[in-house]
Parts: structure tokens; C-alpha cells; sequence
């Protein structure tokens, strides 16, 4: 059996990443005004930051279509795929995990696909289908990886450091009353995705102790639970990320992915944003 795992835009992996692994990415669409992109295809990272700065509104995101996953997964069929694994956006934060099991069913009889909920985001999303596609390229069967995605959900943490919450707040991915604090304050805010949702993970009063937060909840996890798994760092536009990453590698032996936050979440975490992402053993 050749399974080929597929993930959407708000993964925020390299593309270089995606490539080697055979990840293919679903594109969701981001609209400034009246004006609509294609994540990835019509707008780059770097082209999404300056019409942020551009905007006198923040952009918003929708969902692909069904048509766009069914389109994948035919396409996957014919270049010899056996079977499918869906590494979806969570579904408390997107729709997009829906459009990919109604575009399973238009192919129920050419090809077996299984959409998982990832419970995450960015590259928490994004590292979880790197380790599925890991364990597909070594020959695992469509059951072994989709349950391996399961689990994995269960286990990536993603912890992120804004530089506002106003994003969040008009997005209304979190309560008004936390950003006007955070605002009112100059807090640093931390969040935590958790259950698939958006939570609030801590307050910090600079943008250097909110990074040594960050820093420290890996570390201590590194010690709780002996060792973690896929240690990432993503960020939205920054330029203090390589020192941060430096921080990492000084505890942390092995390679730290680097992802740079995309259109469809740097639409609601906004400039300037850090975080990190990894995964606890299994039984934790």
C-alpha cells in the first residue's frame, strides 16, 4: 500500500519540507477586501506582511472547497496512491476539516482517505503530518499511520508569544475583555492551543521574559517527560527568532524545524508573533 498524506495551508511547513516528504498542501483562500488569493500559490509570506501593513482591515480566511480536496485526493489516486491520511486544521478553529471529509466521500470508490482532526494549528499541525509522513515513507499501512495521527494529536503541545491580541480579539478567537487588558497593560500575551482551541497561556511584561517563558516550558517539559519529539519554532515576520532558536539548541540536541507563519493563522495572531511546538511521549 502507497499512502500519501495530505495537509492544508495552515500547516506553515517549509514548502522545501513538504516537498522531500511528499506532503501535499491544500491551499486555503485568504481575501483582503475584495480581493481573494490562494494561500501559497497567488501570495507569499512576504507579500501577505506587506499588505498587512498596507490594509486598513485585517484580512480574513476561508476554507477550501470539498472540490479542491476531492481534486487532491483523485490526483494522488491516479499517481499511484493507495490510500489518503488528512492532516486537518482543528475543526474548533476551521471548517476546513469538514470540506476534506465531504471530499472523501466523492471518492469513496477510488480511494481510501481518513481525515483526522490534528486538535492544532500551524506547525503543530505541520509536524504532525511530517511524523505521518515519516512513518507512510517506511512503509506503514493506512491504519498504522492514521492512528499514529490520532495519537499525535493528543500529544503536540503549541505555545505562541503575540505582540497583540487585537487580531485575536476581532477575529473573535478570544474574549474582548483579555486583549483590552493585555492592551491597556502593554502585556506580552501568551497562548496555548489546547483542545483544538485558542487559550489564553500566561501574561508577561516584556517581550524578552515572554520569549524566556517559552524557553523555560520546553525545558521543564524536556524534563518532566525524558524527551519530546519535533521540537519546531515558528514566527510571524521577526527578527529575533535566531537568537530564540539558539536559546532551544542549547538543551535541545536535535534538529529544530523552522517554519515561518503564513497568511491563514498570521491572519489572526497578526506580526511578530513566536512559538514553538513539540510533542510529549506517548502515555503522557
Amino acid at each position: 500500500m502507497t499512502v500519501r498524506i495530505v495537509t492544508d495551508s495552515a500547516c506553515d511547513l517549509p514548502q522545501s519540507l513538504a516537498d522531500e516528504l511528499g506532503i501535499t498542501i491544500v491551499p486555503l483562500a485568504i481575501r483582503f477586501g475584495d480581493d481573494e488569493f490562494v494561500d501559497r500559490r497567488d501570495l507569499s509570506v512576504a507579500e501577505f506582511w506587506r499588505r498587512c501593513a498596507a490594509s486598513p482591515a485585517l484580512p480574513s480566511t476561508a476554507a477550501p472547497s470539498p472540490g479542491a480536496f476531492e481534486e487532491t485526493y483523485r490526483r494522488l489516486a491516479s499517481d499511484g496512491a493507495t490510500g489518503v491520511v488528512v492532516v486537518a486544521l482543528s475543526g474548533e478553529l476551521s471548517a476546513t476539516k469538514q470540506a476534506a471529509e465531504l471530499g472523501a466521500r466523492g471518492v469513496a470508490d477510488v480511494i481510501r482517505v481518513e481525515v483526522v482532526d490534528s486538535r492544532s494549528a500551524t506547525i503543530g499541525e505541520g509536524m504532525i503530518a511530517v511524523a505521518a509522513a515519516r512513518s507512510a515513507a517506511n512503509g506503514a499501512s493506512l491504519e498504522v499511520v492514521t492512528d499514529l495521527v490520532r495519537s499525535l494529536a493528543e500529544r503536540t503541545r503549541v505555545w505562541g508569544v503575540l505582540d497583540t491580541l487585537d487580531n485575536l480579539k476581532k477575529g473573535g478567537r478570544i474574549g474582548g475583555a483579555k486583549a483590552l487588558v493585555a492592551s491597556v497593560l502593554s502585556i506580552k500575551p501568551v497562548i496555548e492551543v489546547r483542545n483544538g482551541k485558542v487559550e489564553e497561556g500566561g501574561r508577561q511584561r516584556t517581550r524578552s521574559k515572554a520569549l524566556g517563558f517559552l524557553r523555560e516550558t520546553v525545558r521543564e517539559q524536556l524534563e518532566v517527560h525524558g524527551s519530546l519529539q519535533n521540537l519546531a519554532v515558528m514566527h510571524a515576520d521577526t527578527d529575533d527568532v535566531g537568537p530564540f532558536v539558539a536559546s532551544l539548541e542549547e538543551f535541545y540536541p536535535d534538529p529544530i524545524v523552522i517554519g515561518e507563519i503564513g497568511a491563514v493563522i498570521g491572519s489572526h495572531t497578526g506580526r511578530g508573533t513566536i512559538g514553538v511546538v513539540f510533542q510529549v511521549p506517548a502515555g503522557n
